[in-house]
Formats: C-alpha cells, structure tokens, sequence
C-alpha cells in the first residue's frame, strides 16, 4: 500500500521525548511491521547519540563530582603515548577548559610582560587582557572571542582561575579581578555582566576570584565577597539578583556546591571563617561551622558521602586546618565526627580530594604527596609523591584526580599531575598502582622554585581536554 513517509513522520514532540509513544501507538499497531522498523531506527539513533561522548561543561565535570562516566576509554596508557587531536595557542591562565556541544570554553589573560612574580603573599601589578575563546572541539579552530582590559593586582597572576560554566545555550565567565559574564554560546555575544568589585564593594582576593560559577535550576550562585554578599545568587537568564548572604573576614577561594541532605537540598559556602549550608532558593542559613584554614586558603570543594553511620562530610585546607562532619539525618545540621592532625588526615590546597567507599584521597599541601586516608578515624593508609612531584620535593604537590566512573569500582583514576604528565592509576586502601603515563604539557608556571602545571583538564568525547600559559591540547583518550 502506498505510503508518505516523510508525513507519517510529522508528529508532535512530547517534553517528556516519547513522541512517537504518543502519536503513533494506535496507528504502528494497525502496521506491526513498519513498528518493528522504526523501533529498530529509534534504537539505533538513540545508539549513535549515545556514542558521540559526554560533555565537561563545567569545573569537575557534568555532575561537579571529578567522576567520567564516558564508556570506550582506554584501560592502559601504552609506553608510547597517546596520539594528540590537535593543540592551539593559548595565553596564561589557571582556568581549566569547559566541553559542550562540540565546543571547547576557556579563559585566559593577554599580557604584554614576559614575567611575574610568584612571591606567594605579593600581588603583582599587571596590564593585560582577559579573554573567553570558544573553539571547536574537533579540530581547535577559533570560533569567537570575547576578551576586555583587566588590570590585574594579585598574587600569581598568570591568569583566570575559574573554569567557564556553561548551560542551557550560555557560558558564565569570572575573571581573576572579580568580571561575571554571561555570553551566549553560540556567539560570544554579551547577555549580562557583572563587576563585583563595584557591585558588591568586593576586594579582590590576595589569590584572585576563583569559585568556579554554579548553576542551579534559574540560579547562578557564585562567590562574590564583600559585607553581606560572601554568596549571591542572580537569575542565570537576566543577571537580577535573587539573594546574597553571609559575611567573612575573606571571601575564600572555595567554589559552591550542592548537596542534599536530610532530604533537603543545600548549597555548601565556606568561606574564610566557616562552613555554612545555605537554602538554594533563598540564601537562608541553614546550619554553619567554623573552619578557618590559614591565609583565608579555603579553596578545596567539600566532599560528602555516605557510610554505614550515615552521611558524612568532608573539608580540609592549609595550616593541617581539616574535619569530618556527621551530617544530622532528621534536618540540615552537621557535627564534628574527627579534626585533624599533624599525623592524620589529608590537608587538600590546589585539588579536591575524592572518596570511594570508606577511603579518602586526596593531594596533601603540606607534604606534597598523594594520601589515602580511613575515612572513619582520619588515619593515613599510605602516601606517595610520584603522582604529584615525581623525583622532587616541596609543598603543595598537585594533581587534579578524576574517577574512571565505568571501571566497575575497581579504583582507576586519571590525574592530571603538575609536570604536566596525564596519570592512569588504581587507587586503592592497600596501594598506589600505576597503569601508565604520558607526558601531555610542558609545566610553564612556578611554585617554590619548581616548574608546575596547575589547572583542573577536561574530560569528554572521549578525550582530556588540558592547558598550560602557552597552549591548549587535545589527547585522544578512546579505546
């Protein structure tokens, strides 16, 4: 029987995808082999949407969790390498790259001087240029730029710490001076912006602005500082402002995060002073307790996870500042289960630690070394530099861990060390075992006296995404 098929196919599409479930089930019940058909076609679209690779859309992943839960990657790192997609130029910065919808997000800083001055409580006095570059993820091209002066006054100041965010067609951008940008993905093209310098009466930062933008259902908290506005939260679509909150010494370092608890979801804030849980919707504060590491280094995102006493969290920062916190089951509140000391827990600065199952592991900035740690007592199980500083000594070794999510809780993680080599490791109580490596940046930065790489990779379409002050590479992770 003759047919149309391009108007059989015209149908409405239901929010909710099932459009063919919808519109169709009476009439492909009257042609069950023209079902059977175009269900096979629906599987296999649905197979090949599937395989096209997840994005990093913000810092720490999709989930803002440092877990990858693409299938295909390699098992092994092979003695000799892996073979590179492309690399671009890129200029200074500490801001990792952002992956979405075929597109690569980064920040840098355009300056004139050759040198800066790392002294760690020094801010260096710079003219430069910050800029938003949006490439293409399968070949680098440069699709558009967005870049302004920025004079920047700080410590380190090679560049932008934050990682873009982006969502729902736009990306949010903040600079190392305190510059809030929404811009439309496709174009570059400015939606809204914010200064929280003026805004907010905001100093910036001995370190610079670097909470990583969050967004939450309509909002876009960040970490604004100043009196009152610790925490604010705008409309992601219009810049208004929904609410701020909370007053600190030092707006601190640390990028907001989600959290649900007590069947009640939080936004976690820890500033220079304390750690607070804040109401999403509102601002109000839920629950909050001091912890004050020293210099205001706030900087690692807290960790929650759930064991056989209950839900659990844990923070930890410079001056061996650290805690587990039982979170209260009946309603938000938290209680100190262990603080740490000199021979106990793990004290994270650049890189935010993960747990899986009972362990904690983490990048510990007063020995240098990669730690395990028994989640319920604090003790350390073992320790190791050759992840983070390799044949040299010094603090704040650094590498940026991330969860092979598909690896059936076998302990494989990816760490993106500060030489610049990309790690391949199962990471149990027992042990550190290395599966390979493959050296992926020179390290163009400094710390102590040591060259170092210090910005958080991106992990989609099967491949890391990983950037120094003098270009961005593209590393084929696929199996």
């Amino acid at each position: 029987m003759p047919w149309n098929f391009s108007a059989a196919m015209r149908f409405e599409r239901r929010n909710d995808g099932n459009a063919c479930e919808h519109a169709f089930a009476g009439w492909l019940g009257a042609f069950p082999n023209l079902a059977i058909s175009l269900c096979l076609v629906v599987m296999l679209t649905s197979t090949v949407r599937t395989a096209r690779g997840d994005d990093w859309p913000q810092w720490m992943g999709p989930a803002r969790d440092g877990v990858w839960r693409e299938t295909g990657i390699v098992k092994s790192i092979p003695a000799a390498g892996l073979p590179v997609k492309w690399r671009v130029e890129a200029k200074g910065g500490y801001s990792g790259p952002a992956v979405a919808n075929g597109r690569v997000y980064l920040m840098d800083y355009d300056r004139p001087e050759a040198v800066i001055n790392n002294a760690p409580t020094d801010r260096t006095t710079l003219a430069g240029r910050e800029r938003v570059l949006c490439l293409d993820a399968n070949n680098g091209t440069l699709l558009w730029k967005h870049e302004y002066d920025c004079p920047y006054a700080i410590s380190y100041a090679s560049g932008p710490r934050c990682t873009p965010t982006v969502a729902d067609g736009k990306v949010y951008t903040l600079g190392a001076e305190g510059n809030l940008f929404c811009l439309d993905a496709a174009t570059g093209r400015v939606i809204w912006s914010k200064d929280f310098k003026k805004d907010y009466s905001a100093p910036t930062p001995l370190w610079g602005f670097c909470g990583h933008p969050l967004v939450d259902g309509n909002r876009l908290v960040c970490l604004a500082g100043g009196k009152g506005s610790v925490a604010v939260a705008f409309d992601k679509d219009t810049g208004r402002e929904l609410w701020r909150a909370l007053s600190a010494s030092e707006s601190g370092y640390c990028p907001p995060s989600i959290i649900d608890s007590a069947g009640v979801r939080q936004v976690l804030i820890w500033d220079a002073d304390n750690l607070s849980s804040l109401d999403p919707a509102t601002g109000a504060v839920l629950w909050s307790q001091p912890l004050k590491p020293s210099y205001g280094m706030s900087i690692m995102a807290p960790r929650v996870a759930t064991t056989k006493q209950g839900q659990v969290l844990f923070a930890s920062g410079i001056g061996r500042v650290a805690a587990l916190y039982t979170l209260a089951a009946d309603k938000p509140g938290a209680s100190i289960a262990w603080r740490g000391d000199p021979k106990s827990a793990v004290y994270c600065g650049n890189s935010t630690p993960f747990i899986s199952g009972d362990t904690l592991y983490g990048c510990d900035c007063e020995t240098g070394f990669l730690t395990a740690v028994d989640l319920a007592t604090g003790k350390r199980l073992w320790e190791t530099g050759e992840p983070t500083l390799g044949n040299r000594r010094g603090r704040h070794g650094t590498a940026f861990l991330v969860q092979q999510g598909n690896a059936a809780g076998d302990g494989r993680t990816w760490l993106f060390s500060e030489t610049g080599d990309l790690i391949l490791a199962r990471l149990t109580p027992a042990a550190y075992e290395e599966l390979g490596r493959t050296h992926v940046l020179a390290p163009t930065n400094e710390c102590f006296g040591r060259e170092v790489v210090w910005s958080h990779p991106a992990f989609a379409n099967r491949c890391i995404f990983a950037r120094n002050d003098r270009e961005l590479v593209c590393v084929s992770l696929a199996e």
